[in-house]
């Protein structure tokens, strides 16, 4: 079976660093893309960061780009979210999910036919 571990969150100041990890088993990091999302308080799911084994390519929601870095370690069998200069807006449950044929420039095919972790909670306030 495919199961999907996100660990790494916390409280956190602003503009301060964590770096999330998303654990896999049970699949071939090489054959999927592995896409971020996070779901804040009263806000809809958004797709955040996306890393493609195919070419490792990277995908970013606007709002994170030149803050967020993800990244990919095959051999840990692990795909890394690196947060920095965190914001109070950031502050969300984060969740890591991983599909063979879900391109990155499409969050939602990973909604529909994405393995999912049960997410990590994210809080940033001073």
């Amino acid at each position: 079976q495919t199961q999907l571990v996100e660990s790494g969150g916390g409280l956190v100041q602003p503009g301060g660093s964590l770096r999330l990890s998303c654990t896999a088993s049970g699949l071939i990091l090489d054959y999927y893309s592995i896409a971020w999302f996070r779901q804040a308080p009263g806000k809809e799911r958004e797709g955040v960061a996306c890393f493609r084994h195919n070419d490792g390519m990277t995908e970013y929601v606007d709002s994170v780009k030149g803050r967020f870095t993800t990244s990919s370690d095959v051999a840990k069998n692990a795909v890394y979210l690196q947060m920095n200069s965190l914001k109070p807006d950031d502050t969300a449950i984060y969740y890591c999910a991983g599909a063979r044929f879900c391109d990155c420039s499409d969050y939602e095919c990973f909604v529909q036919f994405g393995a999912w972790g049960q997410g990590t909670q994210v809080t940033v306030s001073s």
